[in-house]
């Protein structure tokens, strides 16, 4: 058997997971203010602390003042689970899935809700025919679809005189892209994924249209504590001003907040945006280097930069478990099979939080882990 040779340099950071995703360069726990923790989050130390992560999430992500920002229980899925119960079935309903999370969505709708909505599907790795949707419904859909690494271009699509009420899960799509905030109505996300936080958080953005739906519509079924943002017709303000339906961890808080601080250290919303974008650029050029690597989404202008999914010549799931556990074991990477549901390749993370020198010294080691696999 030939002699397979053995890269001789690692990343420095083989976090390559797409959620929870690699911590911010030179992230370490005891950098972490820990005036809050131990203290009730009603305290004054705590709002003031939950009030400052809303106010740089505000500030990083270039958001209006028209639109608010609360933190609820349960990550992005929580978050978006909870616009979902709350504002749907005033209208009709369109959901767009073209990956897992997405499906999720449509699940939700059919099953759970039974609204019986419009379905626009696109297979992993392509987009749908986004000029299908009638904007007289409400709209559903994943800004970067993590599992499939297939983005929407921008918000072209999105009527500035839509009837209908946009849902954007963006949470691999947050920090990484331009997002026109006019066009979005609801949008949720996680620290988790491009801030590189802690997971069990979501972020709810609501655009003053899902306010007013909020405050003139109630749902035909009831509704769990941890989801009502209304009281008495009117919308629950507090939620918006740090003070959370429910108890969070004001360590994820702090965690958040230290990431949120290293955002801003860079230039903020453009910093992170280069830092990805140059990540995407090192790791195109490696897939352009190697005829058995692909994009599994292959129309650049809708690939995502962050969770970047590619196909592995030949390979099945079982090809990919071994070849990710030949490098787990090096400890050149971690975390980098693709989605259980999607096509068997691999999902690098190439967001914000990483560094572009660690995805440069990554290509050695995918040659590495193929040529161990395919030689058994």
């Amino acid at each position: 058997m030939t002699d397979i040779t053995i890269p001789t340099r690692k990343p420095a950071r083989p976090h390559f997971s797409s959620g929870p995703c690699a911590k911010p360069p030179g992230y370490s726990p005891e950098k972490l203010s820990v005036e809050s923790l131990g203290r009730s989050h009603r305290a004054k130390i705590g709002k003031s602390r939950l009030q400052y992560c809303i106010d740089l999430m505000r500030e990083v992500l270039q958001l209006p003042e028209t639109h608010r920002i609360g933190i609820v229980p349960g990550s992005d899925t929580g978050a978006f689970e909870m616009a979902m119960w709350t504002m749907l079935g005033a209208r009709g309903v369109t959901t767009l899935a073209w990956e897992s999370f997405g499906e999720g969505w449509v699940t939700d709708a059919v099953k759970q809700l039974k609204l019986d909505p419009t379905v626009i599907r696109a297979d992993y790795g392509q987009l749908p025919d986004l000029s299908q949707v009638d904007w007289s419904n409400d709209v559903l859909f994943t800004w970067n679809g993590t599992t499939s690494g297939v983005r929407v271009p921008n918000a072209d699509w999105i009527p500035a005189d839509r009837e209908g009420l946009s849902f954007a899960d963006s949470t691999s799509a947050v920090f990484a892209y331009d997002i026109d905030w006019s066009k979005i109505d609801v949008a949720t996300f996680s620290w988790q994924k491009v801030l590189g936080g802690e997971g069990g958080h979501g972020v709810l953005i609501l655009g003053p249209r899902a306010v007013e739906r909020l405050e003139s519509y109630t749902p035909s079924w009831p509704l769990p504590k941890v989801f009502r943002l209304t009281k008495g017709g009117k919308l629950t303000e507090g939620v918006f001003k740090g003070e959370t339906i429910n108890t969070p961890s004001m360590l994820a808080v702090e965690d958040a907040i230290f990431a949120l601080e290293w955002a801003k250290s860079l230039g903020g919303l453009e910093g992170l945006k280069a830092r990805s974008d140059a990540n995407a650029a090192a790791l195109d050029k490696i897939v352009a280097e190697r005829d058995w690597l692909g994009h599994l989404a292959a129309d650049p202008a809708s690939r995502s930069k962050t969770s970047v999914c590619l196909t592995v010549e030949g390979a099945d799931t079982d090809f990919i478990k071994k070849f990710a556990a030949v490098l787990e074991k090096e400890g050149a990477a971690f975390d980098v099979a693709g989605y259980r549901d999607a096509p068997a390749g691999l999902r690098i993370w190439c967001g914000a939080t990483v560094d572009t020198q660690d995805i440069e010294d990554l290509g050695p080691w995918l040659d590495y882990a193929y040529a161990t696999v395919k030689a058994g």
